[in-house]
């Protein structure tokens, strides 16, 4: 097994970091990867007991499953970026107690996205675990975010579920609601046609080619007239989990949350799953 073929999550003994170990040894396990999970605490001694009930229950859901339990002493951020340098995915709960508190609902979230290199699955979503069968939902934003599209594809064929893809965008100055008051015949209500057309067309250009590198996955593919945030916070409801890109513009600084990102760390029905693109 190479070095990269690992799952990193963290815990922390609450029951949203429970929910989380059990979300990254299932990945672990369809990857076919080895599971690492990381407690960062003042003190090593605190964190035995917790790691070792996590590699129990880890053991019982998953016999076969490789897994290495680090304590770590330092800033959480700093260490899980550390220990997910080169991971295949990186895990962690959207709350919890102990170093781990307010893990979204604070800037633990938002800064491990800015810093992590890898994939971040951000665990949401109060249902049972009952996901099998639900779909795959990827947010996109523009034809070039093509590395989410891949790795929604990606973990799609690896769940046997169908990806749906949701494109969402607005007027700048007019309600997608309302009937358009130009003449269908003057040039502006020509330009908005066209502009319709070229935004309706986003997605079928940003999964050309990618598709056919999964020809098994079953992709269904929706444009809408409305907030981009709100359609896909309501989309979540039935999806197993929600890709969308973390953009990094460039810089030391990482990537930079934007308003979709933001709406779904707090809002979505189901795991958010960001992709560094850029």
């Amino acid at each position: 097994m190479t070095l990269h073929q690992h799952v990193v999550v963290g815990v922390d003994g609450s029951l949203v970091s429970t929910r989380a170990l059990d979300l990254a040894a299932d990945e672990a396990a369809r990857r076919g990867a080895a599971l690492r999970v990381v407690y960062a605490v003042p003190d090593r001694d605190e964190a035995g007991p917790i790691l070792a009930a996590a590699s129990s229950r880890v053991h019982e859901r998953h016999p076969a499953l490789i897994v290495a339990v680090t304590a770590a002493e330092g800033d959480v951020i700093r260490e899980l970026t550390r220990e997910g340098a080169d991971a295949a995915l990186t895990v962690v709960g959207a709350r919890g107690l102990g170093q781990f508190a307010g893990l979204v609902f604070g800037a633990v979230s938002p800064r491990l996205a800015a810093h992590t290199r890898s994939p971040l699955l951000v665990v949401r979503g109060d249902r049972p675990h009952d996901d099998d069968h639900r779909d795959v939902l990827l947010g996109l934003e523009g034809d070039t975010d093509t590395e989410a599209a891949r790795y929604a594809l990606q973990e799609a064929e690896r769940r046997g579920a169908r990806l749906r893809v949701l494109h969402s965008w607005t007027h700048r100055h007019m309600s997608p609601e309302l009937p358009s008051p130009i003449p269908a015949t003057s040039p502006g209500r020509q330009l908005q046609v066209r502009r319709d057309r070229a935004e309706e067309a986003v997605s079928r250009f940003a999964m050309a080619g990618i598709r056919e590198e999964h020809p098994g996955v079953e992709v269904e593919s929706r444009t809408v007239r409305t907030a981009p945030a709100r359609a896909l916070v309501e989309a979540t409801r039935e999806a197993a989990v929600v890709v969308i890109g973390s953009h990094r513009p460039g810089g030391r600084h990482g990537a930079r949350l934007g308003p979709v990102a933001h709406a779904l760390l707090h809002h979505a029905h189901c795991p958010v799953l960001l992709v560094p693109t850029g």
